[in-house]
């Protein structure tokens, strides 16, 4: 028998969804060499948000930490509408193009790109972007096998994004069975998980943070608070001020929710799922302060997570800005005035600075997912 190397073996790996992509990318360069970017944008239904996510194009990265609404890319909108690819062999025809992508991407320097959309089940989940430096060179040929290794790449990111949401699934199913309440509403944990990705954007200049890495901040958001499943009622449910030893058994959710995700992950047999550290940190440490005075572990400034630091802000600037049984909701002056006399004594500064300035997103947000009823 003659030997053969699996050329696409790292993709039985557990790896990044960014390693798999550059793996894939190697291998049809061996056929087209001109093929010089592999990418990929997901879509946020919710939104109508079209993503950055994970790339091949090494040091030439047009698009990063870019977000934009799929209804104002019509081109792109057609693609998804069709559910077919799109072929461009000359790039000139979007030299005019307003949005922001078109125009990174013509500033780039590609000369012809094949689009295609990713769905699951007829739903669509995003894009996947083919792009070479050379214009005409997208020919019969070569598009049979983009669109075989179109749906590769689809097929990979599918899996990804599918095992972190059947976890996410889980959780929330987990929560709804033990009949969990409190101000969790499904409103909260929207706005929330994207107040936690517009920080996690905003920062990712100085911390170096990849589309990746913010999407999983923003996937795993919503189960900081998964711990209060283990919580008893007359603590939870209890609509006054939690005496010292109420408050001790309110603080347990913290551990309690990094036991029910390591469970979950073992039993499932999802503890392969990339950055998953993320979601262990989100839960554990999000009431730790800077200042060290938080819990379960008294950490201080820079050793708690940076996820954690992100997601308490996210949390807690919700929390003031909308009604709970023991306070009124505080407006965004006052909520904001809150989080800066807290930065860098309970609060990361970096993150309260990060969501303060993105105000107009912040308000895009709170419409979009307000309250449909009161808290009672």
């Amino acid at each position: 028998m003659t030997d053969y190397q699996d050329s696409l073996s790292e993709l039985n790996r557990n790896a990044p969804l960014s390693e798999k992509l550059k793996r894939i990318h190697a291998v049809l360069r061996r056929r087209f060499e001109f093929i010089d970017r592999i990418a990929v944008a997901t879509y946020d239904a919710k939104t109508d948000s079209i993503k950055t996510y994970v790339h091949s194009s090494g040091d030439d990265v047009p698009l990063i930490w870019y977000e934009t609404k799929l209804a104002d890319a019509p081109s792109l909108r057609e693609i998804a509408d069709a559910a077919q690819p799109r072929v461009v062999n000359d790039l000139a025809i979007f030299a005019q193009g307003k949005s922001a992508h078109t125009q990174r991407i013509a500033k780039q320097g590609y000369g012809s790109s094949f689009t295609m959309p990713i769905y699951l089940n007829g739903i669509f989940l995003g894009f996947v972007f083919f792009n070479s430096y050379q214009k005409n060179v997208l020919d019969e040929s070569v598009l049979a096998d983009l669109d075989l290794f179109g749906h590769l790449v689809g097929e990979v990111v599918i899996n990804e994004l599918g095992a972190i949401r059947t976890l996410v699934a889980t959780v929330q199913a987990a929560r709804d069975i033990s009949h969990y309440r409190d101000e969790e509403t499904g409103a909260h944990l929207d706005r929330m998980s994207h107040y936690a990705r517009l920080i996690a954007r905003e920062l990712a200049p100085k911390y170096g943070f990849s589309d990746e890495y913010i999407e999983h901040v923003f996937l795993f958001a919503p189960l900081h608070d998964v711990g209060k499943i283990g919580v008893p009622d007359s603590v939870l449910k209890n609509p006054g001020k939690l005496t010292e030893a109420e408050f001790d058994v309110m603080k347990t959710h913290t551990l309690k929710g990094r036991q029910i995700i390591d469970t979950m992950l073992r039993d499932f047999g999802l503890g392969s799922v990339q950055h998953i550290d993320v979601l262990r940190n989100i839960a554990q440490y999000h009431h730790e302060t800077m200042d060290g005075t938080g819990y379960p572990q008294g950490l201080e400034g820079e050793a708690i997570p940076i996820e954690a630091r992100i997601v308490a802000v996210a949390d807690i600037f919700d929390a003031l800005t909308n009604r709970r049984r023991y306070k009124a909701a505080w407006g965004n002056d006052e909520a904001f005035a809150m989080l800066q006399r807290l930065a860098g004594l309970k609060l990361d500064p970096d993150c309260v600075a990060a969501l303060i300035s993105k105000r107009a997103v912040v308000e895009e947000i709170q419409q979009r997912f307000h309250e449909a009823q009161p808290v009672e």
